[in-house]
């Protein structure tokens, strides 16, 4: 029999010529004359090990390899690489638990403490335990000189998650970044990882098949492809994210998860995988998945202000008012200066408003929005309302009598002076505001309708309040409060069966649109004929 010398020898030239399957093939042949030399399940493990490794292999190999080590354990019981090759095999397998009891073993038994520390950190960092990830990232430093790449570069990674508020954190992510390229010469597994990445030359015409016919709106052809390309070399985050991005235009949402998922296995740190895996349980309407991912994707970024308005979003469509609001808060403090800010701030306000009830808060958020985009005429809208509310009249006055002279043409906000006006009792102000609110929209049935009212309650005016009621319906024959109103007026006028018939409207309208008490409808129908 051939030393091992000679037999490593001939496994390397095999393998230098691409045929690792015949190295495998040969190694075995040797191992069936000496089943228990630990050296030889060793090099049988590493080959499995490389060729499950491989860009261009899509089957799996891990289970051979971990059995020619553990072979080779029960003869080496205190050799540590033994055991971080067990670990590094478990961890790509997935079974991350396994593969960190396998590297404190490993340290334990005195193997390699910057690999080991590097691989705990990396299954810290697939576990989402980032703080840990770079701690273990530091310590695999300390034990390293110049091989130290692959180590910086997932500092550069971790790093990034505190972008969004912490500059310290910013510079120091680039100062790592700079660091792996600068080490990247003295560090093997490093250069074998970038060789990787310049593989995906041999899937260009996949791609390139792939991007036409996402282009031309062939997306079936486009799943072929991309499904080519993972097939030619599977490993490459970027490839499941774009198949994903097909399936969900194709309504294919379950597969599109899938494929999100593997990118997200593949590096944990990917965001695009969040985001399209977030957007496929939203489309799909499965809203408790989508905030489960959100806050997966909020630990990797927690100051990015529009993940919690996002995630926000989601609680208010639950109808969890109280998280949404806490998410929309966050969204604000965490960066004010973002161009989204007012309108995350706008919401916050008409959630309080409407939803929490909590008037003084509704003011508060909505004058942040203010303060923020002074020109947005639908926050002066929102912040009237909300002083209405709070019965500080004084302040709505000023806000909406601001938003006319920034827009003296807005039907809406001359509507809403109009009330506010009629409500302090001015009724010629009142009378004045919504006729220049149908002026500048003579469809705004509201306005006809509140003005109607006036007519009606105040002046005893029933023609006049006939006719806008009239109006209103015109407008929207869907507005049950406008059916209602003229309803009043018929029976004033002693027409009781149309009456009937415009109170029988409300109450059917009133169903699907929830304006009014039914109740009261249904009394005033009541009462025409006792």
């Amino acid at each position: 029999m051939a030393n091992l010398k000679e037999i490593n020898k001939k496994i390397d030239k095999l393998k230098h010529k691409g045929e690792i399957q015949k190295a495998i093939e040969y190694c075995q042949s040797v191992l069936l004359q000496e089943p228990s030399n630990p050296e030889l399940n060793i090099r049988l493990g590493d080959l499995y090990m490389d060729w499950h490794l491989d860009v261009y292999q899509a089957k799996q190999y891990i289970d051979e390899a971990i059995i020619q080590y553990q072979k080779a354990c029960e003869t080496l019981l205190d050799n540590g690489e033994v055991y971080y090759k067990i670990g590094f095999a478990f961890f790509h397998k997935g079974e991350l638990d396994r593969a960190l009891n396998y590297f404190e073993m490993a340290l334990k038994n005195n193997a390699n403490k910057s690999q080991c520390y590097f691989m705990i950190a990396n299954c810290y960092k697939k576990k989402e335990r980032y703080a840990d990830a770079l701690d273990e990232a530091d310590k695999a430093l300390k034990c390293a000189f110049l091989n130290t790449s692959r180590i910086h570069y997932l500092k550069h990674r971790l790093l990034r998650i505190a972008f969004f508020s912490n500059q310290n954190s910013k510079w120091k992510s680039f100062l790592e970044l700079m660091l792996s390229y600068l080490t990247l010469p003295f560090d093997p597994e490093a250069k074998k990882d970038v060789a990787k990445k310049f593989k995906i030359i041999g899937i260009s015409k996949e791609l390139y098949l792939a991007a036409k016919a996402t282009r031309s709106r062939h997306y079936l052809d486009a799943v072929k492809y991309y499904s080519q390309a993972i097939d030619k070399m599977p490993g490459f985050t970027t490839l499941y994210c774009l198949l994903g991005d097909i399936y969900r235009i194709l309504g294919r949402h379950e597969e599109a998860i899938i494929e999100y998922k593997m990118a997200r296995w593949i590096d944990s740190l990917y965001l695009p995988a969040y985001v399209g895996l977030v957007q496929a349980y939203e489309e799909m309407g499965e809203y408790e998945s989508a905030i489960e991912t959100y806050k997966k994707f909020i630990t990797i970024h927690p100051n990015n202000p529009i993940l919690h308005s996002q995630i926000a979003n989601l609680y208010f469509m639950k109808g969890e008012h109280n998280k949404a609001v806490s998410h929309y808060q966050s969204a604000i403090l965490l960066n004010p200066k973002h161009e989204k800010a007012p309108e995350i701030a706008q919401t916050l306000g008409f959630l309080l408003q409407h939803f929490i009830e909590n008037d003084e808060a509704a003011v508060l958020a909505f004058l942040t929005a203010y303060v923020l985009d002074t020109g947005n005429l639908d926050i002066y809208i929102g912040l009237g309302a909300a002083f209405y509310e709070k019965e500080d009249y004084v302040n709505a006055l000023k806000v909406y009598r601001r938003a006319i002279e920034l827009q003296p043409t807005n039907a809406k906000i001359h509507c809403n002076l109009g009330f506010l006006l009629w409500g302090l009792g001015n009724l010629t102000e009142a009378i004045s505001e919504y006729e220049l609110s149908i002026k500048y929209d003579p469809t705004y049935a509201i306005a006809h309708n509140n003005l109607g009212v006036i007519y009606l309650d105040d002046l005893a005016q029933i023609q006049k309040a006939a006719d806008c009621f009239k109006a209103a319906l015109e407008y929207d024959p869907n507005y049950a409060l406008a059916h209602y109103n003229y309803a009043r007026c018929l029976s004033i006028k002693g027409e009781k069966v149309e009456a009937a018939k415009y109170y029988r409207a409300a109450l059917d309208i009133n169903a699907l649109t929830k304006e009014m008490d039914p109740n009261e409808i249904q009394d005033r129908l009541n009462s025409l004929f006792e």
